[in-house]
């Protein structure tokens, strides 16, 4: 069993690293990413906890590779066993005592596979967003010339391929024949 554990807080620039033996506090340094992973690949086995953050599973998987027994805990336990204001010694402080308590529930980290899925799923799920926002614009602003757009009569894409083929301007294209207009039975001046 390992008696050193390591707290660390994650950020962008620099990674908070609270070496603890025993209950006591050995080191509490700030290490840029490129030395944190020197130190990682330098350091004996050890118990390496960070808390749960956006670059978490990448650096649990960092750690495992060079042999550490790496462990992802929640921000909440941190932030309640956190007992001064935040600063990254603080955290990285709270990260290591909340370890230590008995009972805690780790967090089950992400493969690199996962994360590519979870990736793939967030930037689809982004895209049908963005279409679906892009295609509410051009309603609204087409709706400011009067013309309406009905799924009935072919939708958006059949209004745009009918407003592509006159090649007038909108303002033109909407003082025209109400039949050319999707869905706009009237004739409103």
């Amino acid at each position: 069993m390992h008696n050193i554990i390591t707290g660390v807080d994650l950020a962008k620039e620099e990674i908070q690293v609270c070496v603890c033996n025993r209950n006591k506090v050995q080191s509490n340094q700030a290490m840029t990413p490129t030395e944190f992973a020197s130190w990682l690949a330098s350091s004996k086995p050890m118990i390496i906890v960070f808390e749960a953050c956006s670059t978490s599973n990448y650096w649990k998987q960092k750690a495992l590779e060079f042999g550490h027994d790496a462990r992802l805990i929640s921000a909440k336990l941190v932030a309640s066993v956190r007992q001064n204001q935040k600063t990254d010694k603080n955290d990285a402080l709270a990260v290591a005592q909340a370890a230590q308590l008995t009972d805690v529930s780790f967090i089950n980290g992400k493969s690199k596979e996962q994360q590519e899925l979870q990736t793939l799923v967030r930037l689809r799920e982004q895209a049908v967003k963005h279409k679906v926002a892009v295609q509410q614009q051009i309603k609204s602003l087409l709706l400011e010339f009067n013309i309406r757009v009905s799924p009935s009569q072919g939708g958006l894409a059949v209004l745009l391929k009918r407003f592509w083929k006159t090649r007038k301007t909108v303002f033109q294209w909407s003082l025209g024949k109400p039949s050319i207009q999707a869905g706009n039975t009237s004739n409103r001046a």
